[in-house]
């Protein structure tokens, strides 16, 4: 199938979320792992609009879990929701997803995604078959070194000549891992063809491109779930 022939998007009303199986930044001994408020800020929003939320990870299972406050009220009403708890602890081997299940992929952040994403081929695969079959693709902060090496039927790579967003290469510098994480995303997602965007340092900033929807950090999660609502019931 090539990128052109899209076939309908499935009103299965099921989004999946991708993170990180990944628990280490680099060789610093700092634990890491998917972004909380990453999840569970999207999560709010997608259930307020009346969709489903299916987890999946490289190695499938429990994850641990980065930027832990249940200070925040959306991170405390997910982290306290027994029946998404244990979906997120069980979560979904790749091998075990079948995208025609799936309106959206969203991949979330944390560092760990630095490792672990990019180099996955049955996730790439699953994301290439949702957005050829109509599907959104979307993710937020480190969540788009999941689409870095992602290619359409057609060879290209998903994300050239799109308008692309993510936790920017100032924001790795800011936060002192630049020389740590294996690349850096901003200028690889650039490499790829993608047309990059952004704001000031860990200022909100959402990019939308047709059915291409990017966040820069944290600060852009609950607005990265709010541009799916819209693409997928306007």
């Amino acid at each position: 199938m090539s990128a052109q022939a899209i076939t309908t998007t499935p009103k299965s009303g099921k989004i999946l979320f991708v993170i990180t199986s990944h628990s280490k930044v680099g060789n610093t001994g700092k634990d890491t792992g998917y972004y909380l408020s990453e999840v569970a800020h999207p999560w709010a929003v997608l259930t307020k609009a009346g969709f489903t939320m299916d987890y999946v990870s490289p190695k499938g299972g429990q994850s641990t879990v980065d930027g832990f406050d249940l200070e925040d009220t959306t991170n405390a009403a997910f982290w306290n929701n027994a029946a998404e708890r244990a979906k997120i602890e069980a979560s979904k081997k790749p091998s075990e997803v079948n995208p025609a299940d799936y309106e959206a992929i969203f991949f979330a952040g944390g560092h760990g995604t630095m490792w672990d994403f990019p180099e996955n081929q049955e996730l790439a695969a699953i994301t290439r078959n949702i957005y050829e079959q109509g599907g959104i693709v979307s993710a937020v902060c480190h969540g788009p070194a999941g689409l870095v090496n992602v290619r359409l039927s057609n060879g290209e790579f998903l994300v050239a000549g799109k308008r692309v967003n993510s936790f920017t290469d100032d924001e790795e510098r800011a936060v002192a891992l630049e020389n740590v994480v294996p690349f850096m995303l901003q200028t690889t997602l650039q490499e790829r063809g993608a047309i990059f965007e952004h704001s000031g340092l860990f200022e909100p900033h959402v990019t939308v491109d047709q059915r291409l929807v990017t966040g820069q950090n944290p600060q852009s999660a609950t607005a990265v779930g709010e541009a799916i609502v819209r693409l997928l019931r306007p």
